[in-house]
């Protein structure tokens, strides 16, 4: 089942966009040359990056859906690369319900991908910025049951919200809406891992119009303040599994964790 498809609101094209650009560095064809322009700047690392938060995704989800959580709130969700989330947990939970939300009015016109659910499950797209959680919550509500566990996916989101935003606010309030069971799954770039390619890009994004907050590893910690995180804790994105077999060792610049809600 899914619900109807919003209408779109104007596309910006003269300004460079995170999940355009980070669809260009997928390889994806949704993006502009603003976006391309930013993304041919950046060292090959980012791409490196954009994979690594692409299977992490992947490996969380699935983690959550065989732990018996059937509701995912993903914000950031970003253009649709397939598998999309609710094809990861939908095949092992026919029935989850999936919330996707984005600030970027191009993710609204590929949200027929994002809407294509099992019969017996649920999608929903939210226009919208994690910096108005409130509208967020809502309208997710009208789908997502907040009285049961409920996954909270932030992939690569929170480094574009600075501190003077309150990054670690927006979560922890989020967060304490989610009933016992939930858990929240994020990853976040570092600053202290690479520090002169975190400054490269940094720079070359801010050229693009657009501010980052990488975080060293005890700031993205903090995300994670009064939760139970899962082993292997907070790790790199390629570090990051349950199960066998194990990614294929490799440098990473992202951090990634997955926590339980007590």
């Amino acid at each position: 089942m899914t619900t109807d498809t919003p209408r779109p609101s104007h596309i910006d094209t003269s300004k460079a966009h995170p999940a355009r650009i980070y669809d260009w560095l997928l390889g994806g064809k949704d993006n502009y040359l603003v976006d391309e322009a930013v993304g041919e700047k950046l060292p090959p690392e980012a791409r490196d990056a954009a994979r690594q938060n692409r299977q992490f995704m992947h490996r969380a989800a699935a983690w959550a859906a065989a732990q018996g959580i059937d509701q995912f709130l993903d914000i950031g969700t970003g253009i649709p690369t397939e598998p999309n989330l609710h094809q990861i947990v939908q095949q092992l939970t026919p029935a989850a319900k999936v919330v996707y939300t984005d600030n970027d009015p191009i993710v609204l016109r590929h949200a027929q991908a994002l809407l294509i659910s099992r019969p017996e499950g649920k999608t929903d797209y939210i226009e919208a910025d994690v910096r108005q959680p409130d509208a967020i919550l809502e309208r997710a509500r009208g789908v997502l049951d907040f009285d049961r566990p409920i996954t909270l996916s932030l992939i690569a989101l929170m480094h574009f919200i600075p501190d003077e935003q309150d990054a670690h606010g927006i979560v922890r309030n989020l967060v304490a809406t989610l009933p016992s069971g939930s858990c929240l799954v994020l990853s976040h770039a570092a600053s202290d891992l690479y520090p002169e390619l975190a400054e490269r890009v940094t720079a070359e994004y801010a050229k693009g119009g657009i501010r980052l907050g990488f975080r060293t590893r005890s700031e993205v910690a903090r995300f994670f303040d009064g939760l139970e995180l899962v082993d292997p804790g907070l790790v790199t994105a390629p570090e990051w599994f349950t199960t066998p077999p194990a990614p294929a060792p490799e440098g990473s610049g992202i951090y990634a964790a997955v926590a339980r809600i007590p």
